[in-house]
């Protein structure tokens, strides 16, 4: 079959085609890929500088969605030819694919491959952290940074779904559009002199959803309303957020680190009802999952380097 590989970690991403197909194990199930959906983490983790680890050679690719083909010893609930939505978590950027049973999600009928590869990762995690871990409530101010990508976007869709005022984000006029076209009632230019003064002018925030880090999140800390609460999704402007706990302490604010992947060791009932809610939005047309950019496997590279340089909006799926 055919695979992206990761040779060292920094290499550029190299296209192998005979490489062999795996089998799945026991609890496993063999996926054949008909769409991969592309990560900021498939970024760090190509660089050595994600959360879990991957000694190379190996082959990239969180998310995927197609048909089974094989399923290991012990696994029930799913046949061989059923469409699934599945989270191996690297091995993605393949025909062929091994997922834990457990992390795979029968798709819906009307849903494509497409939609399917671009839905958990950044609808999961905005759902969940937005739910679960912020408690946001109707009426209040949600301010979103990096509202164009891919977990952004899903985080103006969904606290617009949940009630909240939405504040996006974004670099520029055609990023700032996607995301009012999302449900974004207010729209901010990251480029902005003063972002702290332009998100206070908006009467600050409530919540913050950050996965940019640096100077953004320093001026929506200061931005944010006594008793809120600051989402730490990731660091995709390449700056760890550095939180200064005298502000913490005499304004009252939580600051929440996010990862979705995590839920699966502690919580996994959780995200799995979070799915569930988030399928049956979908299915009633309530979320409408923003693709950029759908590329062969061949120009796997080019995808992440899309990411890489802010050139996408919403989600970059590849098609093997």
């Amino acid at each position: 079959m055919r695979r992206i590989v990761i040779d060292a970690l920094g290499a550029e991403p190299r296209l192998q085609d005979d490489a062999p197909q795996p089998r799945p194990g026991p609890g496993e199930v063999a996926v054949r890929v008909r769409a991969c959906g592309l990560n900021f983490a498939d970024l760090l983790m190509i660089q050595g500088r994600y959360q879990e680890k991957r000694p190379p050679p190996f082959t990239p690719g969180m998310e995927v969605a197609g048909e089974l083909l094989a399923l290991g010893d012990g696994v029930a609930g799913l046949a061989p030819g059923q469409r699934v939505a599945g989270f191996p978590g690297h091995g993605g950027l393949a025909e062929v694919a091994v997922v834990p049973a457990e992390r795979c999600v029968p798709l819906p009928g009307p849903m494509d491959d497409v939609t399917g590869a671009a839905f958990q990762v950044a609808y999961g995690t905005s759902h969940l952290a937005l739910t679960d871990a912020a408690r946001l409530r109707a009426g209040e101010t949600l301010v979103v940074l990096g509202a164009a990508g891919g977990v952004g976007l899903s985080a103006v869709e969904i606290g617009s779904r949940l009630g909240a005022r939405v504040v996006a984000v974004a670099r520029g006029v055609g990023k700032l559009a996607v995301a009012e076209a999302a449900g974004a009632r207010h729209l901010v230019d990251s480029d902005s002199a003063d972002l702290r003064a332009e998100i206070k002018q908006l009467g600050g925030a409530d919540v913050v959803y950050d996965p940019v880090g640096g100077d953004a999140f320093m001026a929506a800390l200061r931005a944010t309303r006594p008793g809120g609460r600051l989402l730490v999704i990731g660091f995709a402007g390449g700056a760890v957020q550095q939180i200064p706990a005298n502000l913490l302490l005499v304004k009252n604010l939580q600051v929440i680190g996010f990862y979705w992947g995590g839920y699966l060791g502690f919580a996994p009932d959780r995200l799995t009802a979070s799915l569930a809610e988030l399928l049956a939005w979908h299915g009633k047309g309530h979320l409408s999952p923003h693709v950029s950019h759908v590329l062969p496997l061949e120009r796997a590279a080019e995808g992440l380097a899309l990411l890489r340089d802010r050139r996408s909006t919403g989600k970059v799926v590849v098609t093997p």
